[in-house]
């Protein structure tokens, strides 16, 4: 299946200079585009393209992530689904598609349990950097919405320093138990379980775009 619709549903970055149109990327128009970076196995990615087909849902997305064993898990969790139409991937670094998608364009992105790199001689490869932070800001629309989570204390400290302080961001727990429940649209990840398995507790956090 993989070299089947692998190439059916590949993103095709623009010749250089130019920008992607959204409105092309898929083959049925739809009203919202959704973004996550880094979908691992592609267990979130998977019941997010399900829900929104089987509710005739407004939006489409694209998945992002490095390696091509992720994506091939994806793909045998979709087969013969026509969640497929809603999806594009791409397989590189995160910033190439950030670079060429244009200002305004996303209406959520998804960055759940990024690698914490905790050494600190390794901070400077954490995904979230201010360059990264600053163009999700121009990337999401007016009211979008920006979903994070961690297992990492050190990586949760560094997340919210970076968006806290963001003009463009608005945290949006209203208690001290918002962010350490995973909400019902969110579902648990396989490794999501296994940190829970050894102990781990994570952090789900939801910022809006002002």
């Amino acid at each position: 299946m993989l070299d089947e619709v692998l190439p059916q549903v590949s993103l095709r970055l623009p010749a250089p200079g130019e920008f992607l149109d959204p409105d092309q990327i898929f083959a049925s128009a739809f009203e919202e585009l959704w973004l996550e970076i880094g979908f691992g196995a592609g267990e979130h990615l998977a019941w997010q393209l399900f829900r929104q087909a089987e509710t005739d849902g407004p939006a489409a997305f694209i998945g992002i992530d490095y390696f091509i064993n992720g994506s091939a898990k994806l793909l045998a969790r979709l087969e013969g689904s026509t969640a497929l139409e809603r999806l594009r991937l791409y397989q590189g670094e995160a910033t190439e598609v950030l670079a060429v998608l244009p200002d305004g364009s996303l209406d959520r992105v998804f960055i759940l349990f990024p690698d914490p790199w905790p050494k600190e001689r390794h901070h400077k490869r954490r995904l979230i950097q201010s360059p990264v932070v600053d163009r999700i800001a121009c990337l999401l629309k007016k009211g979008g919405e920006l979903r994070l989570a961690t297992d990492d204390p050190n990586y949760l400290a560094w997340i919210m320093e970076r968006f806290h302080k963001h003009p463009a961001f608005e945290w949006t727990a209203r208690g001290p138990t918002d962010w350490r429940r995973r909400p019902v649209d969110w579902p648990r990840t396989r490794y999501e379980e296994k940190a829970l398995e050894q102990g781990r507790k994570p952090y789900y956090l939801r910022y809006n775009r002002r």
